[in-house]
């Protein structure tokens, strides 16, 4: 029952924010349907690991959770409480109708995002990503701007090209469980019968979903939408489209590898490693060029989706392990790296880089958090990505992959240095290259997200609290370790 309201919060939230009534409270309601949304969540957690077979389930084959599902949620949650508080006061100079568009589509795009892990039937996961794609597009042109508005057609057009092409590979799929005797046609019942099914097939319908799902992931060549629509969305729904939202589509395609793994003779960690370091690899080149610095963070998502892809290629319990570690890292430290940077645009009133310098002393705040943000996702120590990219090398070591942990390595110190730089002449550079001296004062929301963001990023590259972990090892198994 549990997990049935658990969608029904955002729903009514996004009912209640339509009403003229309640429109001017918004915020408010969206805030406080996210603070419900995650302890209803923390709660499913803790009842995934407590339970005989760290699983709950409300509708068998439909509606359930597992381990990994439970992670996802976990931060879809997270994500979406810190970026409703940072919405509270990032969005506050919006006319009525704005805000209510906005925090309706909000509420809306949550929902979608929640229903991808609790849903267990592959077709109706399609139509919740979908639905992921509609109600975020609104909120990437929400600002209503040439730029937004071509950002969001362009996200909109090849995220829906993409689909469509997923979508022939679900239609393989469920052609594939029927010719083996599958029943039901859901996550498990698929891994049941997978032994059965024809290699032929499986190794199609991997690379058709790959392809599709991969270009609203941000992989390369199929990324060109990802940098436009971050740079040009508000800073909140930023840090859920960089943060959660292709984290919890690239969760479906980790769902589908032990199902193809089961089938003997298949190739799928051949296109995995080749379709991760690929974007890792172009990633990291491309960091060098960018202009603009929320172009920058949108960049590194095409590498972290790289990275974690490639380390699911590693196989492997270890491996497995650092991809649930890297996952969650990912969504933590990006969503943060965009408060970061909703706090400089706010104080410069620019995306420019090369027009903004000594953030540190004119603006300490934005300037601490933002270079903050730059370690921790460049992946240096003492933060979280450092921990699992750790991991992931440790990973591909011990099982002797030492082509793909020496390409890896090389790319994301490429990448980490691209990153550096950038963010080092905005911080420490000269003052006479910001335009503005104070363009807008940080609102305490936001200041209270980012400290919020901040402290998970931090706390766990030293430290993971016991359930965490368990989860974490649960979810590995899930996937196959």
């Amino acid at each position: 029952m549990i997990l049935i309201i658990l969608l029904l919060f955002p729903l009514m939230a996004a009912g209640l924010c339509t009403l003229p009534a309640t429109s001017r409270f918004g915020a408010a309601i969206t805030l406080i349907d996210t603070l419900v949304v995650l302890s209803l969540t923390l709660r499913s957690g803790f009842q995934v690991i407590a339970s005989h077979n760290h699983r709950l389930t409300t509708l068998p084959n439909w509606l359930a959770l597992d381990a990994l599902g439970a992670l996802i949620l976990l931060l879809v949650a997270g994500v979406g409480t810190t970026a409703a508080l940072f919405s509270l006061g990032y969005m506050r100079f919006e006319t009525i109708n704005g805000l209510r568009r906005y925090h309706l589509n909000f509420n809306l795009f949550l929902l979608s995002m929640l229903a991808v892990p609790l849903l267990q039937e592959p077709g109706f996961v399609w139509i919740a990503v979908e639905f992921t794609t509609l109600f975020s597009v609104l909120l990437v042109g929400h600002e209503n701007t040439r730029q937004a508005l071509e950002a969001a057609w362009k996200y909109l057009v090849l995220t829906l090209l993409g689909a469509t092409i997923a979508l022939l590979g679900f239609l393989i799929l469920f052609w594939a469980a029927q010719e083996a005797g599958s029943s039901p046609y859901s996550w498990s019942g698929l891994l049941a019968s997978a032994p059965k099914m024809s290699p032929v097939l499986l190794d199609a319908v991997f690379v058709l979903i790959l392809v599709g799902f991969g270009a609203k992931v941000g992989l390369v060549p199929l990324h060109t939408w990802l940098p436009d629509a971050h740079s040009q969305a508000p800073t909140p729904i930023c840090a859920l489209l960089s943060g959660i939202e292709t984290t919890t589509v690239l969760y479906v395609i980790l769902r589908l590898l032990p199902i193809l793994r089961a089938a003997p003779g298949s190739h799928v960690n051949t296109w995995i490693l080749t379709f991760g370091l690929l974007s890792v690899g172009a990633a990291a080149f491309l960091l060098q060029r960018v202009r603009d610095y929320k172009r920058l963070f949108a960049f590194s998502t095409v590498e972290h989706m790289g990275i974690i892809l490639t380390a699911a290629g590693l196989s492997g319990a270890s491996a497995h392990f650092a991809v649930t570690l890297q996952l969650m890292s990912h969504a933590l430290t990006k969503s943060f790296c965009f408060y970061a940077a909703g706090a400089v645009l706010l104080a410069s009133g620019t995306r420019d880089i090369a027009s903004i310098g000594g953030l540190i002393r004119r603006v300490p705040t934005a300037g601490v958090a933002i270079l903050l943000g730059g370690l921790a996702i460049a992946g240096a120590p003492p933060f979280a990505p450092f921990l699992s990219e750790l991991s992931i090398v440790r990973a591909g070591l011990l099982g002797g992959n030492y082509l793909v942990v020496s390409l890896l390595v090389f790319f994301i110190t490429i990448a980490f240095f691209a990153i550096m730089n950038h963010i080092g002449r905005m911080v420490f550079g000269s003052m006479s290259a910001m335009a503005s001296e104070n363009h807008m004062r940080l609102p305490t929301s936001c200041t209270v997200a980012i400290i919020a963001a901040a402290v998970p990023v931090i706390v766990l590259g030293i430290y993971l609290p016991g359930p965490l972990q368990e989860l974490l090892r649960l979810a590995t198994t899930v996937l196959g370790g």
